[in-house]
């Protein structure tokens, strides 16, 4: 069954159930994705427009999963980008037309959740009960943006294969470095987020 976007009852519960569970993040997220893809000009991003989409997803909380939720986008097919802003922000980009909109959460909806519902004591509480019934004005500031990408950010088999200098693994969508001559991985080229401790436990003997 593919929802209509404008079932917002049915994509909340698809969500929170993907999720886990129900709160404002998922709310939030659920009514950024509809947003979003109205202004984008996608109508079914599990149907029809699912070939016309990429999402640019700028935080990692409960929101983002309702975007994957709403769009069927995700990071393993290429059609969502994570870009680490620690903003709760995402760009929805309709690939056949070029349109691209930015839907940011505004700060000041917090504090309109709480006066909305000043009996309930419990801010997220009151967050999630407010968000359902707020409207996008209140919620939101939309903006279009210009998104260009590169051929080896779009979805499908990867263009390139190449392997690092420094650690020998190989890199692929041309996510290597070139540094004083030598094509290097990112980690290797600077600081990755891991550091080896021990070499490879599943090594063959020699």
């Amino acid at each position: 069954m593919i929802a209509k976007l404008s079932d917002f009852d049915y994509l909340l519960d698809e969500s929170a159930r993907l999720h886990g569970h129900l709160c404002p993040g998922q709310v939030l997220g659920v009514k950024m994705s509809m947003l979003g893809l109205r202004e984008a000009g996608i109508d079914e991003p599990k149907g029809k427009d699912r070939k016309n989409i990429i999402i640019f997803v700028e935080m990692d909380r409960c929101a983002t999963d309702a975007v994957q939720s709403v769009t069927g986008c995700s990071l393993g097919h290429r059609t969502m980008k994570f870009m680490d802003y620690g903003k709760m922000a995402a760009t929805f980009l309709n690939l056949k037309t070029g349109k691209a909109v930015r839907v940011l959460a505004k700060e000041e909806s917090r504090q309109t959740a709480k006066n909305l519902f000043p009996e309930i004591e419990n801010n997220y509480a009151a967050q999630l009960e407010a968000y359902k019934v707020m409207s996008d004005e209140e919620l939101f500031e939309v903006s279009e943006v210009r998104v260009q990408l590169k051929p080896e950010d779009m979805p499908g088999r990867p263009l390139s294969r190449v392997r690092c200098g420094g650690c020998g693994e190989q890199i692929q969508d041309k996510r290597e470095v070139h540094v004083d001559g030598r094509v290097l991985c990112r980690p290797c080229a600077s600081t990755g987020y891991y550091e080896i401790l021990h070499g490879d436990r599943y090594a063959r003997k020699a």
